[in-house]
């Protein structure tokens, strides 16, 4: 997915996206925000490089033919990861892109995901607790790092075990935010997601034929009714 080159300025990223023929679902729509649902492959924001111009905040702002309008003072006030799918709440205006931004950074947003797992998670529920750094000499991976790590936490619950191959359906309520979390976290307990091609075992990756991670729920505060809003996206696998 990635391919890398050291140069005497660091290292250049020249990924670039397979056009996602999936379009973005919208769950719900009022004067303040949008609720819709991301498909796996298509990245969140539009990247530096103009191959990548495909993106779920470009598709809002300049609308999706036949499906939906445009949004031109669309903001997302947080991310998923290109092969993650699922609930997103977007911004419609100034005021309540500042109001969903304070929320994520005071991390006052609750989210959960639904990953598949490669194996048994054998206890039924319980938490990993491993501090993330950068992987400064393979970008775009981190890395587990006890001396300079930042605290991460990721609570979780089997909904599910299957045979043929042996795999588990799990919950994610993560508690912090850091980059590739749920991912190291499913690898650093013995059960890679599958589909991963970052942070995988000898055959996790080749056992899905996407990411299997979605992003399932939202608790947040709805930016004019100070309502709790419980948005909620179907599985998509």
């Amino acid at each position: 997915m990635q391919i890398l080159d050291s140069l005497s300025h660091g290292i250049v990223d020249d990924f670039v996206a397979t056009l996602c023929a999936e379009f973005v679902e919208i769950l719900y729509q009022d004067e303040d925000i949008l609720l819709i649902n991301k498909p796996s492959g298509l990245l969140s924001l539009s990247g530096k490089n103009p191959l990548n111009w495909d993106s779920v905040h470009h598709r809002l702002v300049y609308g999706q033919e036949g499906i939906s309008a445009a949004f031109s003072e669309a903001k997302l006030p947080h991310r998923l990861d290109f092969g993650t799918s699922g609930i997103m709440v977007v911004g419609l205006h100034a005021q309540s892109s500042q109001h969903l931004n304070k929320q994520f950074q005071a991390r006052k947003v609750q989210k959960r995901y639904v990953a598949m797992l490669e194996g048994w998670v054998v206890q039924d529920q319980g938490s990993v607790t491993a501090p993330i750094a950068k992987d400064r000499q393979n970008f775009p991976l981190v890395r587990i790092c006890h001396s300079s790590g930042k605290e991460a936490t990721s609570e979780y619950k089997v909904l599910s075990r299957f045979d043929g191959p042996r795999r588990s359906l799990v919950q994610f309520t993560p508690h912090t935010g850091r980059t590739h979390q749920l991912r190291i976290h499913s690898r650093e307990m013995g059960h890679p997601i599958l589909g991963c091609d970052l942070y995988k075992s000898k055959t996790s990756e080749q056992m899905a034929n996407r990411l299997m991670l979605h992003a399932s729920e939202l608790f947040f505060e709805h930016p004019s009714s100070d309502s709790i809003i419980h948005a909620q996206c179907p599985i998509s696998f």
